[in-house]
This record gives C-alpha cells, structure tokens and sequence, in this order.
C-alpha cells in the first residue's frame, strides 16, 4: 500500500512543482536507491524488465530510483529533466491479471527513462501499456497481483493515470492532488483509452452527457474496505490543502510521517487499517511503509530528498541531486540482514524504537526536523554550482549517518514498554527469524 501526493507551483511557496511518495511494501522488503547514467542503446537492444524483455529505447535519460531489491522496475524516482513518477496498487472488479508482463514498477522506470516531460511519460506509459500489457506476480513472500494508478509530474505540470488491465484513465492535475490504493478519477476533467471508452459505451455505463464515473464503475469497494485507499487520499489531500500557496517540502515530508489524528503517547502497536505513514503489524497488516522520496522540482537542479530506508517517522530525508551523483551508502540491500546496507541499518532503528515508540519518537523527531532545516538551507546556499552541491549532499549525507548512529544507541539503551508476548511482537519475530535480524 503507497500514498502519492504532488502540488503544482500556484499552490507552493517558491513555484517549484513538489512531488512526494511512500512505498509501502512488506517488511523484509528492502528497497534500492540507484542513480543511473544517459545511455545510447543498438537498433537491436533489448531490455529485459522484471519478467518480459521489450526492445529498447536509442536514449535513455539519466534517473534516480527507489525500487525493491528482487525487481527490474522502481517504486518511484526522477529524472534528468524534472519528471517524477509513482505508482500505487489499486483493485478493480476486473480481476488483475496473473500472466507475467510489465509491472506497474516496470513502468515507472520506463517512463523515467524516456520521457523528457510528464506528458511524454504519460504517452510512453500508455503505449507500452497497450503493446504488452500489465500483470504478473508483485509480491515479495507473499502474492499480490493488482492494476496500477500513477502520479506523474514535472516542473510545469502533472497528470493521474489510472489503468485497468490495457485500459486506461488520465486527469490533469489543476493544483494539489494525491493518490492511494484506490481508483479516484470520475467523470470530469479527464480522458480514457479507446478500449474502455468502447466497453462503457457497450455496458451501458453512460450517462445523459455520454459520460460514465470511472471509480463508482470498476473500484472494489470491499479491497478498499482493507486498505482505506480513499480514506488516505482523502486524508492526504486535506493536509496539504491545508497548506496551498505555502507548500514546502517540509509539508510533504510532515504528510509522508503523518499516522492520522493521534495522541501524543501513540505507538504503532494501536494502528487499526491503514495510514500513511505505516508500520507492519500482525494479521493483513504484513506490510509498511519502507521507503520515501520528496522532490522540489524548481528552475534550478531538482533536488529529491530520500529516506533510503522504512519509517519517514524515524528517518531523515536526505538530498540527492543528479547533478552531484549518490553518495556512498553501503552495499545494495536485499530481504538479508545486512548492517552495512542503508536500508538495514535505517531498520535496525525502527525495530529497536518498536519497543517503546512513545518514549523515542519525540526525542528523536526534534532532532530530526532541525536537522533536516539545516539540510534544506545548507542545499539551498550551494545554488547552481555542481562541485558546492557535491560538497553540501555529502556533508549532509555523513551528518545523516552520525545521526542514525546515535539514535539508534538510544533506542538499545531505552528500556521497552511492553512485554513481548503478544500477536504484534510475535509477528515480528517471525519475521526478524527470516531475515536473519540482529539488533547488535
């Protein structure tokens, strides 16, 4: 489960586009953070995605990604020209299809990799979408087979597009927008591919205009009843709203930690459902939320701040700019305990502070939002130039890991707050077992 938010540059405070997204997977589901280089590509290349080969593009684009360990395509990410792309799983009563093809995260990688504006990555989505179709197994332990909506933005611009199966829906953003597991595109301001126009038209969805709302015809309503995807876009939206003519990237980073209406001793082990930022738990709530990404998209380099690991709450968002390259961060994480990976070592701390949230939390959030100020001024100062850029990225960087370093001291040293016999701490040793976890 994935909450994706974008505002255009009327409602920020700068006029840069901002873009933000947490990928919510399952818990030992470490994800990657890659930059990839411009390439020329044979007339006869081809690609090989998470489970088909495609031929592949003369030219791909220089991109950031997070993407989970196991597969070709990411989550989310950004490219040289200031587009951002995320997906979500959402559910139809069109059954998803189970035959292996692209997969949402191959198509979000597809799309960053070429197209130089959102438009254009709307129309490579769309297209390949068409040719080879979408499906095939996404889950990481257990399967999870789904259709794909995607929140797709630049420095000028965004669209949502929904798909069911090869059919398709596309709404132009106006201002403020965000997605979740849930199919949200109605009956105005939007297009829809010639398949599902055609099929509407032979069910008798139209209405007296000739129109017919798309999320009332093919959401599920009883997936959605498990992960209150309307309930967190609804949610998601109120919060920046909230904020329109003075977004920030603070503001989306606030909207990716936020665990709805609260109280100032909450932990995870309360969560019933789904929120946006997400902690795993026993029963269906396997998964959480592992990864973040916000990007500033402005007239200068785009600047996209990464959490590299699970729990926006206990996590720093760290910059990353194209231009300066992706700072050493240890070896690629897989679903193996690793201390030396990022991802690991970013889990290492959300399972030691599990034990008594409410008594680390706010400790560890003070600190961490004052430090992310000084990152944002600190990137700010350095402008347009690549080498004080470079120099800023990786100070913050190694500011970032001392941090992570003493907080996660304090969270060994803190003594826990329950006992460790319930359903919540027995479903996590469980999993700690399969990956090989060790606190030390």
């Amino acid at each position: 489960m994935c909450d994706t938010l974008a505002a255009l540059p009327a409602a920020t405070a700068r006029g840069a586009t901002l873009f933000a997204k947490n990928s919510d997977r399952e818990r030992n589901e470490a994800q990657i953070l890659e930059v990839h280089p411009a390439r020329d590509h044979g007339p006869d290349a081809v690609l090989r995605a998470t489970y088909i080969a495609i031929p592949q593009a003369p030219r791909t684009h220089a991109f950031l990604i997070s993407r989970p360990f196991w597969m070709w395509g990411a989550e989310m990410g950004a490219n040289e020209h200031g587009v951002a792309i995320g997906n979500e799983a959402v559910h139809s009563i069109v059954p998803a299809e189970r035959r292996r093809a692209l997969t949402g995260m191959d198509l979000v990688r597809l799309g960053l990799e070429r197209a130089a504006s959102a438009a254009e990555a709307v129309q490579v989505i769309t297209t390949l979408l068409e040719r080879h179709g979408q499906g095939g197994d996404c889950g990481h332990l257990g399967r999870f087979y789904y259709h794909n909506s995607f929140l797709i933005a630049d420095r000028g611009e965004a669209f949502v597009l929904e798909t069911v199966g090869r059919w398709w829906a596309l709404e132009a953003v106006e201002d403020i927008r965000t997605i979740s597991n849930a199919l949200s595109i109605g009956a105005e301001r939007r297009r829809v591919s010639e398949g599902l126009e055609a099929y509407a038209r032979g069910a008798d969805w139209l209405d007296g205009q000739g129109d017919f709302d798309l999320a009332d015809r093919l959401m599920d309503r009883s997936r959605d009843a498990v992960t209150r995807g309307v309930e967190r876009c609804r949610r998601s939206s109120d919060l920046l709203r909230a904020r329109r003519g003075a977004l920030d990237a603070s503001d989306l980073r606030a909207a990716l930690r936020d665990h709805g209406e609260v109280s100032p001793d909450w932990t995870p082990v309360e969560i019933v459902g789904r929120t946006i930022c997400m902690h795993a738990g026993p029963g269906d709530r396997r998964s959480q939320t592992v990864a973040a990404m916000v990007s500033e998209l402005g007239p200068g380099p785009a600047v996209h701040w990464v959490t590299g690991g699970a729990a926006p709450c206990l996590s720093l968002f760290r910059p990353v700019v194209l231009e300066a390259g992706l700072p050493e961060h240890g070896p690629p994480a897989t679903d193996r305990f690793d201390p030396g990976s990022l991802w690991w070592r970013q889990e290492r701390l959300h399972r030691l502070a599990l034990a008594n949230y409410a008594a680390l939390a706010p400790t560890i959030s003070a600190e961490r939002d004052g430090i992310e100020r000084a990152f944002q001024m600190r990137i700010e100062a350095a402008g347009d130039d690549p080498p004080a850029l470079k120099q800023a990225v990786e100070r913050c960087w190694r500011e970032a890991d001392a941090a992570l370093d003493r907080w996660t001291e304090l969270a060994r040293n803190t003594s826990p707050a329950r006992p460790g016999h319930s359903a919540y701490a027995r479903s996590w040793r469980r999993l700690n077992q399969v990956a090989g976890f060790s606190a030390a």
